[in-house]
């Protein structure tokens, strides 16, 4: 078992979405942890704003085998991969850690069904994906860097991004106060 970091994130019915993803991780990961969800501008393109989440796991699966499992749960909810890289979603997962695993991607190899994974994930340096793990799990390591989340989230030059909690209906019992 190895304890994996993964990034939620939608912009097209955010609350569904999101509520039934945190639900089929749950059920397929005993012992999942999830942060509260946060509304974000889009990041590289213009569009409806995000509802992100994180989400740390004891995943019995190779680096693999979890991006094909998150891959299909995607496709499950709609995910529409033949728009340009950075569009609306209507659900977004991806493996931010996986331990102290360190993977590099050929450059322009990017992340997709049958693509190299590149870990730890590059988005790893932005509000939306290091606020909510530094809040679900402060004490991991990221391997690169030798810091943990929470060092790498008080030093990060995105600690001003607006990020406004929100909660997910019927996302119980992850659903903020």
């Amino acid at each position: 078992m190895a304890s994996a970091c993964l990034s939620l994130g939608s912009n097209i019915e955010p609350g569904r979405h999101l509520a039934a993803a945190i639900a089929a991780i749950a059920a397929r990961f005993p012992g999942a942890r999830f942060s509260p969800a946060y509304r974000t501008a889009a990041v590289g393109f213009d569009g409806p704003d995000f509802v992100n989440a994180a989400a740390v796991i004891d995943s019995d699966l190779d680096p693999p085998a979890l991006d094909a499992w998150l891959h299909a749960l995607e496709d499950a909810h709609g995910r529409d991969r033949s728009g340009p890289r950075y569009g609306d979603r209507t659900l977004d997962i991806d493996i931010v850690l996986f331990g102290d695993l360190v993977l590099d991607a050929p450059a322009g190899a990017g992340q997709g069904p049958g693509r190299p994974l590149r870990l730890p994930r590059p988005e790893l340096r932005h509000a939306f994906v290091l606020r909510p793990l530094a809040e679900v799990a402060p004490e991991l390591v990221e391997p690169v860097s030798g810091r943990t989340l929470a060092e790498l989230w008080a030093a990060s030059p995105e600690r001003a991004v607006p990020m406004a909690p929100v909660p997910l209906p019927g996302a119980s019992p992850f659903e903020l106060p």
